[in-house]
């Protein structure tokens, strides 16, 4: 009888204890608790005098710098490298830092951060209906005096935001930023498709993506071994900048700045590590990818399938030099031209170029006319094309951007071919690098 006295005691001693520590533990209610969190969350952010400089990284795993100032009304000033204005004229929105089951940074009104996810591919280049797979409300993870890590929530975005200095927000306000962004377009004074950095005795071919923001790096070490990298970049107040780094030995690049044009040798000062260095122009690659043609070509004539360029062939510097997109006829406007590898017919197989028209009384596509030609692979990789005939529908033009644009497929040169993506590759002169056609296949 005793001892079931003393359990009971027990038993009530230990409830009474462990209530007294429950009520301690939650001494404030959840709702407190968050926006006690939020509170210093807003305080951090708005803290910082010269405001943030910032990375985000899309799920393409495309790298975009900007720079936020955030105020204390809940109105947010930006910069960011799109492009020359979001680099150039600053942006006022708003924002809002709200709980949605776990802290949350959300810019909530339209701005250079919506750019990049705009589903409008007209906007920034990227996939209907996605963009470019970037954010604009953030799980905020880890917050501390000098930095802020975000999560995108719909897309899985990355961004770091980093306490700006005084140097870090005038390289933004007085435009050193985007003077940098605009020195990158000198590359296009360069009129060859291949350029090539040449730094501390290496010659290292660049190819440069302003829409995905990537650049393609190739070069040839001391023992002649072939090295590319594909690395993302942003535009910064010391000029772009890889976020992946190219390793040559002793030798790291991790970016380079554009100090001007030389137009009498056609050439692009640089520095890279506070050195001198040059990007000219060259008429064939580092290192051809022989089997990229043959790659192009097989997967038309598997696929059944062809390749479309609603531009038509780049030359000279100038985009849709023969003016395609002028072709027409009563009834219908030009839409694209096509390579059409391997087309299987009762007579054999054929490949086929074809100018598609959009008619809109039927709402379809079709074709009028076309060529066929013969693709010859060489073993240094180029791509040879010569003519078998004209398919048997309406006579080819004989005159205009039509006949231009079959004119020039059959030089006698042929064509490099580089594979820019999974569903994308260029198609380049191999007479002098300064004509190309970029094709896709959707």
């Amino acid at each position: 009888m005793i001892m079931k006295k003393y359990l009971i005691y027990l038993l009530i001693v230990t409830t009474v204890v462990a209530c007294k520590k429950d009520k301690s533990a939650f001494d404030k209610g959840a709702d407190d608790r968050i926006n006690e969190q939020l509170k210093s969350y807003q305080s951090t952010i708005t803290g910082s005098t010269n405001g943030w400089t910032a990375t985000l990284v899309t799920r393409l795993g495309n790298t975009y710098s900007f720079y936020f100032r955030f105020n204390e009304s809940n109105r947010v000033f930006m910069y960011c490298d799109l492009d020359s204005t979001t680099a150039g004229v600053q942006k006022e929105s708003s924002y809002r830092l709200k709980s949605l089951q776990q802290p949350c940074l959300l810019f909530d009104t339209y701005s250079y951060i919506h750019l990049i996810a705009d589903p409008d591919p007209r906007v920034n280049g990227g996939y209907p209906g996605a963009g470019m797979l970037s954010d604009f409300e953030f799980m905020i993870d880890t917050v501390t005096t000098d930095s802020i890590k975000l999560t995108g929530r719909f897309n899985g975005s990355s961004a770091v935001l980093r306490k700006a200095s005084a140097q870090d927000r005038a390289a933004w306000e007085n435009k050193q930023v985007r003077n940098n962004l605009v020195g990158l377009s000198n590359l296009g004074k360069i009129l060859n498709y291949f350029k090539r950095l040449t730094y501390n005795g290496t010659e290292y071919e660049i190819q440069i993506n302003t829409i995905l923001k990537t650049a393609i790096i190739t070069w040839k070490d001391a023992s002649g071994t072939t090295h590319t990298i594909t690395t993302p970049y942003y535009i910064s107040a010391t000029g772009i900048q890889f976020t992946i780094p190219v390793v040559n030995g002793s030798t790291t690049i991790t970016g380079f700045t554009i100090t001007g044009f030389n137009a009498t040798t056609n050439t692009i000062q640089v520095k890279v590590n506070n050195t001198d260095a040059t990007i000219a122009g060259a008429i064939r690659p580092v290192n051809p990818d022989v089997q990229a043609g043959r790659r192009w070509w097989q997967w038309g004539a598997t696929a059944q399938s062809y390749w479309f360029s609603p531009n038509g062939f780049h030359v000279d510097g100038v985009d849709d030099a023969f003016n395609v997109k002028s072709l027409k006829t009563d009834s219908a406007t030009y839409y694209y031209f096509t390579y059409w590898p391997g087309i299987q017919s009762s007579s054999g197989s054929f490949d086929a170029l074809v100018p598609f028209y959009f008619f809109p009384t039927q709402n379809a596509l079709d074709w009028l006319y076309g060529t066929a030609p013969k693709a010859s692979f060489q073993s240094d990789g180029r791509v040879i094309f010569t003519l078998l005939g004209d398919l048997n529908a309406d006579p080819y033009p004989t005159t205009g951007p039509a006949f231009k644009t079959k004119d020039q497929l059959f030089i006698t040169n042929g064509y490099w071919f580089v594979q820019t993506s999974e569903t994308t590759f260029d198609m380049v002169s191999a007479k002098d690098a300064k004509t190309w056609i970029s094709w896709r296949n959707q």
